[in-house]
């Protein structure tokens, strides 16, 4: 049985997350850099580690595969109505963490410490937060 585009649309819109209002762009932004940077601690650095890392290690092909997670963000972030200095600084971001982190051995070290989509998710929210107050959580 097949569905209809409106009805697939309906659906959709009514799964929490999945819409494209700016709480749900959150939900979604959110839960994407906590897969790329943080995943779990490290034991006795208490360091967080996530598949940017990770995937880091498989020389080329990991370090392109997180950069289209990383571009995936910039991208709902231009959904947002985010300024093109915004968006650039958040490409430029990306950019150095997927070319410096594609140099064997010395780019997943430097994965471990340079953390370009917490730094994204950082501008994202700031975004947010002025323009869309209503998607600020409070943790508590």
């Amino acid at each position: 049985m097949a569905i209809s585009q409106d009805q697939f649309g309906r659906i959709v819109r009514d799964m929490p997350g999945f819409g494209r209002d700016p709480a749900s762009v959150r939900k979604r932004i959110e839960a994407m850099e906590a897969l790329l940077e943080g995943l779990f601690v490290l034991p006795g650095t208490n360091r967080r580690v996530g598949l940017d890392s990770l995937v880091g290690l498989i020389p080329v092909v990991g370090d392109f595969a997180t950069a289209a997670m990383g571009a995936w963000m910039v991208w709902e972030a231009r959904n947002l109505g985010m300024s093109k200095w915004q968006l650039t600084r958040m490409a430029a971001n990306v950019g150095f963490d997927t070319l410096i982190g594609a140099i064997p051995f010395a780019g997943d070290i430097f994965d471990f410490f340079y953390k370009s989509n917490t730094k994204n998710l950082r501008i994202i929210r700031k975004h947010l937060d002025r323009h869309h107050p209503s998607t600020v959580i409070v943790e508590g």
